[in-house]
């Protein structure tokens, strides 16, 4: 019997019952790009966190060691690893365990090191957790911090009016400290009413980004959406820069039809309105060289 042709990938979140954040997003939009996800759960939750209170919490780190001594028995292989949500300094120890144990030759690590936003570190993370993310993310080939989270691992302020030379720096500055390519969301933009992701590509020397029209919204989750394409764009072997369109694209797409709805933000995006926009593989060329 031989295996399905299909592209395998070993995602490192916590599952919420409720609301479309993490697994919940991860999962279908990795299937309809055509690859398998295979869950190694951080924590289990009632409900995703932002703007819900009473959720439930169980933390998973005591099961995530002997899942990967199981899959290790199985003689399991990933053609990525990808981490988001990671609860305590431990979880990042599992984390480049799978990522230096499990991965195929020529796959790839992303890690989104899931710490804050607008300037503030999240109540669950911590100046150790920071440390340990810098350790983390020198086993990535790819990484997706936020703006607020490229502050905390450079260890310098944050700023929301950085100017696109400083962009430039902070994304060399990360790719020196171990991946190969190095995204950041939530930038400024040149246009106004715009944001912006950028990107940087060690190898070639060269730098993208991809402005959308800012959307007065905030829903949870559309930073595991974002991160989710673009592992899935990259296995169907896209380059980093139409990567990168294709992700900022599905993630204005889902807050744009959101919108349109008298719906409470922590439901998350209608991400099962717009699953079927990732049949589309096109480009049409909306990244810029910066």
């Amino acid at each position: 019997m031989h295996e399905i042709p299909l592209q395998r990938v070993a995602a490192i979140h916590d599952l919420s019952g409720f609301g479309r954040a993490s697994l919940t997003v991860v999962i279908p939009i990795l299937a309809s790009m055509g690859v398998q996800t295979c869950p190694l759960p951080t924590a289990v939750l009632s409900s995703q966190t932002s703007g819900v209170e009473g959720f439930t919490f169980h933390d998973l780190t005591a099961e995530m060691g002997p899942m990967l001594d199981h899959w290790q028995q199985l003689g399991l292989r990933f053609d990525a690893v990808y981490s988001g949500f990671l609860g305590n300094p431990l979880q990042l120890e599992i984390a480049a365990r799978c990522i230096g144990h499990f991965l195929k030759p020529g796959g790839f690590a992303l890690v989104d090191p899931v710490l804050g936003d607008n300037g503030t570190l999240d109540p669950t993370q911590t100046p150790e957790m920071v440390e340990a993310m810098r350790q983390l993310i020198g086993h990535a080939h790819v990484i997706t911090p936020n703006l607020t989270e490229a502050a905390f691992l450079l260890d310098e302020p944050y700023r929301p009016d950085i100017s696109p030379d400083g962009l430039k720096e902070q994304l060399q500055r990360l790719a020196a400290m171990g991946p190969d390519r190095v995204v950041i969301t939530s930038a400024p933009a040149a246009r106004p009413g715009h944001c912006a992701a950028v990107a940087y590509d060690r190898g070639q020397g060269r730098f993208w980004k991809m402005e959308s029209p800012y959307i007065p919204a905030f829903y949870p989750g559309t930073g595991d959406t974002f991160s989710s394409v673009l592992v899935g764009a990259l296995l169907q072997g896209d380059s980093l820069p139409v990567a990168l369109e294709r992700a900022v694209r599905f993630v204005t797409l889902g807050i744009r039809v959101t919108y349109g709805y008298d719906t409470r933000h922590s439901d998350g995006v209608l991400l099962e309105r717009t699953l079927p926009a990732l049949q589309d593989r096109c480009a049409i060329g909306e990244y810029e060289a910066f």
